[in-house]
């Protein structure tokens, strides 16, 4: 998948937005200013939500309300402490929870998740969807065959 400016970046979020269920997982890798929060406004779209969509950079979590609960996580500061916050009150719930910086969490604190790496290409930008699981796997599916 490539977008070549914000727009479309956030029309991709969306598209993958419309496409996810309760108890979804996704992880947003890529540099810093490589679009995680900008994805991230898209998928809100998809899910119906109207609120504003800001990084959790200094707040860990913001939670929007939408079609369903929309979990946005940015996990970057707490680093080596993952008990710093109890992610099992947001993973695998009644809503959709991204995380951006998830690399740096243990692989075996998630379960079933879809890893979004964003990067930046020439004036775009490049995703590779990476799923971990069955769920995550259907979804790259359902993903590929609405952006026909």
């Amino acid at each position: 998948m490539y977008s070549h400016n914000e727009e479309e970046l956030i029309a991709l979020g969306q598209a993958i937005g419309c496409k996810l269920r309760a108890g979804d997982v996704l992880v947003l890798t890529g540099d810093l200013g490589a679009g995680k929060t900008t994805l991230t406004k898209g998928i809100a779209q998809g899910l119906e939500i109207k609120q504003m969509i800001k990084s959790p950079t200094y707040t860990i979590v913001r939670e929007y309300e939408g079609r369903l609960p929309l979990y946005h996580l940015d996990v970057y500061r707490i680093g080596d402490d993952p008990d710093s916050i109890d992610l099992d009150d947001f993973l695998y719930g009644d809503g959709v929870t991204v995380i951006e910086w998830g690399e740096l969490l243990d692989a075996s604190l998630l379960d079933d998740f879809l890893r979004i790496i964003i990067e930046k290409v020439e004036d775009g930008r490049k995703l590779t969807l990476e799923p971990q699981g069955k769920r995550s796997q259907a979804l790259v599916e359902e993903i590929g065959h609405g952006a026909g």
